[in-house]
């Protein structure tokens, strides 16, 4: 009762984010129905194939802004962290539906290589050049977004694979053009899987080792509990310490403190919470503290931090 900590902190980015997301979907979206008029057109099934990448990645970038419209919800009695890990977890999904697209890709590829057919270069090059230019804007919208949000670099990834199909598609036109070589089609569209492959593995890594409370790549967990032993007066010893990322950015952690008897408990956890705010940028912190053994001794004898 009365209890209204709502921890509704982060979201100074989150407003900027969302409207660029809205942005690049409805250009991704809009695009794909021009991109799919062009291959029934010209027969192109290069252009076909990546009208649907395009449809898969304006959902994509439709869920994301949704996710940070989720995000700008409140924290209420349920939720009490709220709405921000759904953007790590759309991350996470947009990372293993770019690598499904990339085997699809590399699929589509062996059959156009088996079985080449003819494409109207001329048509395919304009479309793939108006591809381009509207990948470019989409890129530079999301680009002015924020890069350490995991949301925003799943929608920046979706953009970038729809870009470097443009990319291929404008190659395979003109080289066609030059000297009606049909196979480098598929052969330039393998080369943008492999990329895909790559990005796509280090968005599913990130993301998935934030949904599992992993320790931030850039903090050292036992080296933070020596710092405050070294720093916090009063402090005989940290253990019991957890560190984790709400959403890729926001840092907490929980910890007991093992006080000097005469230490004032209020004046030690304020310590604490300043070194962790000042020295190693963690925003929120849980510290509980103690006088003699640690209340949880008996149950936990392997979670010490050293």
């Amino acid at each position: 009762m009365g209890h209204d900590h709502s921890h509704d902190h982060g979201h100074d980015h989150g407003s900027g984010n969302k409207t660029r997301m809205l942005i690049a979907a409805l250009l991704t979206g809009g695009f794909m129905i021009v991109e799919a008029a062009g291959g029934l057109l010209t027969g192109s099934l290069a252009l076909l194939a990546d009208a649907g990448h395009m449809l898969t990645d304006s959902v994509a970038l439709a869920l994301g802004w949704y996710a940070f419209h989720l995000a700008e919800r409140r924290a209420n009695e349920r939720l009490t962290y709220g709405y921000d890990r759904i953007k790590t977890l759309v991350a996470y999904t947009n990372g293993l539906t770019v690598f499904v697209i990339a085997l699809w890709i590399v699929y589509e590829a062996w059959e156009r290589f088996s079985m080449p057919s003819p494409v109207l270069g001329g048509p395919m090059l304009l479309v793939g050049l108006a591809g381009l230019l509207v990948n470019i804007v989409a890129f530079f919208v999301l680009h002015g977004g924020s890069r350490d949000d995991l949301n925003m670099r799943g929608a920046i990834l979706h953009v970038l694979g729809d870009l470097l199909g443009s990319v291929a598609a404008i190659a395979a036109a003109i080289i066609i053009l030059v000297t009606g070589w049909y196979p480098i089609d598929p052969i330039l569209s393998v080369l943008v899987a492999v990329l895909l492959f790559r990005s796509a593995w280090a968005l599913i890594r990130d993301s998935g080792h934030v949904l599992l409370e992993g320790a931030p790549t850039s903090l050292d967990r036992d080296a933070i509990a020596r710092d405050i032993e070294t720093h916090v007066v009063g402090v005989r010893d940290i253990h019991h310490m957890h560190v984790w990322s709400l959403d890729g950015r926001r840092t907490m952690a929980t910890l007991h403190a093992s006080l000097e008897s005469g230490m004032a408990a209020g004046e030690a956890i304020a310590r604490i919470k300043a070194r962790l705010a000042d020295e190693h940028g963690i925003g929120h912190a849980t510290v509980e503290p103690e006088y003699g053994d640690c209340a949880d001794a008996r149950n936990d004898h392997n979670n010490h931090s050293h």
